[in-house]
């Protein structure tokens, strides 16, 4: 009896000494299988996105815009790992990270953050990395050379995108530190990239004959089934953004199922009343809209006010796209309309609706500490402005250096023949005999 009690001792006394090393960044089976789901709906966002915009080009250029798509898959997961992370959730200062992670540096296979593997963190981080540049091809779809695009996005993740994710994200940023919320990319990932197709499609110039004569989609069914597969994979992008599987996590799943809903049927009926009839063109873009609007509000505001955001910004996105050909830009596939407008609508959204761990102009007592309604909402409007503004002059270097040396704008005979063949020497429809 003697040795069992000095046994038992031995193992109580072990825990007590020991546990806080097993405890201190313990990982969480749930929260892993969860993140990891999420890192792969993330991902299949692209192929998604290459199907939503390859359908509503003409057919000679679907290739090439798949592939506007797919790159970045290829270029900013390597950029991600080499220096991307690094920059954009190292410790540095408040507007840029350091060095201190090139080449996921500082990480091993044991590493946790939070309660997942940091390998997961950095995995799931470096989707939105990749699908955000993604985003700005189709405000200049058609007419660029697609080795220039490719070192365009390498350049625009490095100087653009990383650091306003730290800005935003990392717990050095300013605008962090002040409060801003962006649960899941408004400002990081649809702000900046929509402003940045804005600019860039401006500065290269209108499609050829656009718009003396009609530019047709090819293929609309791509481009509702990527829709279809945006708002799929959209589950892990916003709720995914959680980092567990929490109420948090609970709370965005449900207002991503219902804000894309409203966003739909915003867009139709804003159709139905200016056309007389609804589409599915605008019922996929729609669905993108109210997807949109409601990711940086996702984990912030209750269903009935993601009602609400997504119908608003349908409208509003749709009344932006409307107007383009008289505003004079030629945004062939509207990122600007849908990205740049869904995600300003859905960030200062916050500062109106949030209600969830924030207080707001309309619900104003939210919380008991943190910013006030007012100045939650002055925040949101200083984020939008500042990270909008960033992205306007630094991708205006960018592109203008671009054009400058190696040309951006495609040749007019590669145009006029498409650019499936004349960069990539392939054809989406064969026919034999």
């Amino acid at each position: 009896m003697k040795k069992k009690t000095i046994l038992r001792n031995t193992v109580i006394l072990f825990i007590l000494l020991f546990s806080p090393l097993f405890a201190e960044g313990t990982i969480n089976t749930g929260d892993s299988a969860w993140m990891m789901v999420s890192t792969g709906l993330v991902l299949f966002m692209v192929p998604g996105l290459a199907l939503f915009y390859g359908g509503m080009v003409r057919s000679k250029n679907i290739l090439g815009t798949l592939m506007h798509s797919i790159i970045a898959l290829g270029v900013m997961t390597i950029q991600w790992v080499v220096i991307g992370y690094s920059l954009a959730f190292g410790e540095g200062n408040a507007f840029i990270g350091d060095f201190s992670h090139i080449f996921l540096r500082g990480f091993g296979p044991e590493s946790v953050t939070g309660t997942i593997p940091s390998y997961v963190w950095i995995a799931f981080q470096g989707t939105f990395a990749c699908i955000t540049p993604a985003l700005i091809a189709g405000a200049f779809a058609e007419r660029v050379k697609f080795g220039t695009y490719v070192i365009f996005i390498l350049i625009w993740g490095t100087l653009v995108y990383d650091p306003v994710c730290h800005w935003v994200w990392a717990e050095a940023g300013w605008l962090f530190k002040d409060g801003a919320i962006d649960f899941a990319g408004g400002t990081v990932v649809h702000i900046i990239s929509g402003i940045a197709g804005l600019v860039t499609c401006i500065v290269i110039g209108k499609r050829r004959g656009y718009p003396s004569y009609p530019i047709l989609p090819h293929n609309l069914v791509y481009t509702v089934l990527g829709a279809g597969i945006l708002w799929f994979g959209w589950f892990g992008f916003n709720a995914g953004s959680a980092l567990a599987a929490n109420t948090s996590a609970g709370l965005a799943f449900i207002n991503t199922f219902i804000s894309p809903a409203a966003g739909m049927i915003g867009w139709l009926i804003a159709e139905k009343i200016h056309l007389g009839k609804p589409s599915a063109l605008g019922a996929a873009s729609g669905i993108v809209a109210g997807l949109v609007a409601i990711t940086p509000a996702a984990g912030s505001v209750l269903p009935g006010s993601a009602i609400i955001l997504g119908l608003i910004t349908a409208i509003c996105c749709y009344v932006f796209v409307a107007l383009k050909k008289k505003f004079g830009y030629d945004d062939s596939l509207d990122a600007f309309g849908v990205h740049g407008i869904g995600g300003t609508i859905g960030a200062i959204g916050c500062g109106i609706f949030a209600s969830v761990g924030y207080n707001s102009l309309l619900f104003p007592h939210s919380v008991a500490d943190g910013n006030s309604g007012i100045a939650q909402f002055i925040i949101q409007i200083k984020g939008v402005a500042a990270t909008g503004m960033y992205s306007i002059v630094v991708t205006l270097i960018i592109v203008f250096a671009l054009d400058k040396t190696l040309g951006f704008r495609a040749k007019e005979e590669d145009e006029l023949q498409g650019l499936d063949i004349t960069m990539h020497g392939e054809t989406a429809y064969n026919s034999e005999g």
